[in-house]
């Protein structure tokens, strides 16, 4: 007799982040000076894992006057060293914008995932794909979103 061991797929779950245990800013450069930082609130963030995939798919809602958007992670790959890339879009206006957010995870267990991100946009393509602007008497050549969120 022999024994065949049988691929274990995770069961289907949603993890989403509590009130108060997000973080996200958004920084606008121009070359390699910071211009402005200002924090955005993280209206929703969530992470679910479908029974059909392996790979989990994110989502974070932001709601702020400046930015009101959401990105969502298309797919996602995992990097060496507790790190994640994710192939997102954000939405902003309807109008999707492709983004790359690599994440690093710094804390894992089986009911929680603790993770910290960043995005670059380039401003002037995302300026013209969505009509997303700053303030005029900003001058940004890119964007950075962090991200930092708890997942419980």
């Amino acid at each position: 007799m022999t024994t065949v061991t049988l691929p274990t797929v995770p069961p289907p779950r949603r993890l989403t982040v509590a009130p108060g245990r997000s973080l996200a800013e958004l920084t606008a450069w121009y070359g390699p000076l910071p211009v402005r930082r200002r924090r955005i609130p993280l209206a929703s963030a969530a992470l679910e894992t479908p029974a059909e995939t392996e790979h989990p798919a994110y989502r974070f809602e932001f709601d702020d006057r400046e930015l009101r958007a959401v990105l969502t992670s298309e797919r996602v790959e995992e990097l060496p060293g507790d790190r994640l890339q994710l192939t997102t879009d954000l939405v902003l206006d309807g109008v999707a914008f492709p983004a790359l957010l690599r994440l690093r995870v710094v804390d894992r267990a089986e009911d929680r995932l603790l993770v910290v991100g960043t995005a670059r946009l380039p401003y002037r393509l995302l300026r013209r794909a969505t009509g997303f602007r700053l303030p005029w008497r900003l001058p940004a050549t890119r964007l950075r979103l962090l991200v930092a969120a708890e997942f419980a």
